[in-house]
């Protein structure tokens, strides 16, 4: 839908919009708000946490937009204690500080509530809406970042707050494009979460057909095709994680059917630091996607790295990366946190992949991982688990029909993340467009 823009503009004094509607005025955040940080109770002292009725919010809630719950609650004696302040019901909160993509962020309150140092509260006077402020904070969170360094470490402080540039329409005008965008919103975010319960389901039916193929064999539809009997006899595996398997397949230790590379390599001498390494980050788990490569020399990676030669299974051992395999590209190196994976004798690198991916040996993973103290698969605990065997000829037929039928899956997964890709863009453009006086949505609130 194309929207109507105002009839009349005028120059915009704030350096972060060029230009604004007539009747609509400017001034920085200071002139027109109240802003303080939080503060955290002494965690050591229990006497300030157990049994809290105070609600109390870290930095993480400002990722909820609209808070309902807090994070915590402290007693009143931590309250006392501490420099937590109160902050009333519909006051906006914005992080100064956090991991990744927090800084910045602001969120409105639905509960009057606590927080930590880390947060800034940000109550409007008398000549802000605050749903509206909190769409115009939401439209400039980059410029917001940019004031502490954009995507360095340094924090935001109430001064820096203090300056930012807002577009004041008239109060009523900024409740009408608060309605306006509160409808929006909510329409685009419904239409997200569909796309959302799609991308779930179909995670589950690949996850759910490459566990079926990998221990069941191939569907009988695709049997025939491949010219392979169908319906086989079954037989019940003797191995707790696998359960039932064709009775013609084979049962061995991965120790005989598969070589863990040992001995490492200095990545920061040629040929190593050109080639290519496989981290934990560069694999989509679940998935067996490789996401990104990047060369030792890149990665600043330091002595204790493995070669891995082409077509190699690279597998990480830790946790929470556990479903984290992929099959390198070239020859290359593999981060200390991973096995490169080599099969001899009756098992095929492609097979090998697949039975990695499944829901199966994920679950033995997590389950054997846990009985150690730092939580990983040990290579003793990998070479004695037993693995099931098809026939060479099945595993090249299992390969190719898992490649293809994944394949279609991961299409429609692509387009549902495109998709879900449009609709956030286009919600920031909306949001963008209303506050900045780019568009006039008094007739449509």
């Amino acid at each position: 839908m194309k929207y109507a823009a105002y009839s009349e503009y005028k120059t915009s004094p704030m350096t972060w919009l060029d230009q604004l509607p007539t009747h609509w005025n400017a001034a920085s955040l200071r002139w027109m708000s109240k802003r303080y940080a939080g503060g955290t109770p002494d965690k050591g002292n229990e006497a300030y946490w157990e049994e809290g009725e105070i609600p109390w919010i870290n930095s993480g809630a400002v990722n909820d937009g609209y808070i309902t719950q807090p994070s915590e609650l402290i007693t009143r004696e931590g309250f006392a204690k501490s420099s937590a302040k109160w902050i009333p019901k519909d006051a906006l909160v914005m992080a100064l500080a956090g991991q990744g993509k927090t800084k910045g962020m602001v969120a409105q309150l639905g509960i009057p509530t606590t927080c930590n140092q880390s947060m800034a509260a940000l109550i409007p006077d008398h000549r802000f809406a605050p749903r509206y402020l909190y769409y115009w904070l939401t439209a400039n969170y980059q410029n917001i970042r940019n004031l502490a360094g954009g995507e360095a470490r340094d924090g935001l402080n109430l001064e820096m707050l203090g300056s930012i540039p807002c577009p004041v329409p008239p109060v009523d005008e900024q409740q009408t494009i608060a309605r306006f965008l509160d409808a929006k919103a909510t329409q685009i975010d419904a239409l997200v979460a569909q796309k959302r319960q799609l991308i779930d389901k179909l995670k589950e039916k690949r996850s759910a057909l490459i566990a079926r193929t990998v221990t069941r064999g191939l569907p009988p539809e695709a049997t025939n095709a491949a010219g392979l009997e169908p319906n086989p006899e079954m037989k019940d595996s003797g191995v707790s994680w696998l359960g039932t398997i064709p009775d013609h397949w084979d049962i061995d230790k991965f120790s005989r059917e598969v070589h863990i590379t040992e001995g490492q390599v200095d990545p920061e001498v040629e040929p190593f630091a050109s080639m290519f390494l496989i981290a934990p980050n560069h694999i989509e788990s679940g998935s067996g996607r490789l996401l990104a490569l990047e060369t030792a020399a890149e990665q600043f990676a330091e002595s204790g790295k493995y070669l891995c030669p082409e077509g190699a299974v690279v597998y990480s051992k830790i946790r929470p990366a556990l479903r984290k395999v992929v099959i390198a590209p070239e020859n290359c190196l593999c981060s200390a946190d991973m096995y490169p994976l080599t099969c001899r004798n009756k098992l095929t690198n492609p097979y090998l992949y697949w039975l990695l991916l499944s829901n199966q040996f994920s679950a033995w993973s997590v389950l054997e991982s846990d009985r150690v103290a730092m939580p990983k698969i040990n290579r003793e605990t990998l070479n004695e688990l037993r693995i099931p065997i098809p026939p060479q000829e099945e595993q090249l037929e299992i390969v190719e029909y898992l490649a293809m039928e994944t394949a279609k899956v991961d299409h429609l997964l692509s387009k549902a993340d495109a998709v879900i890709s449009s609709l956030t863009e286009y919600r920031q453009a909306l949001i963008t467009s209303s506050v900045t006086g780019k568009i006039d949505v008094r007739a449509l609130a």
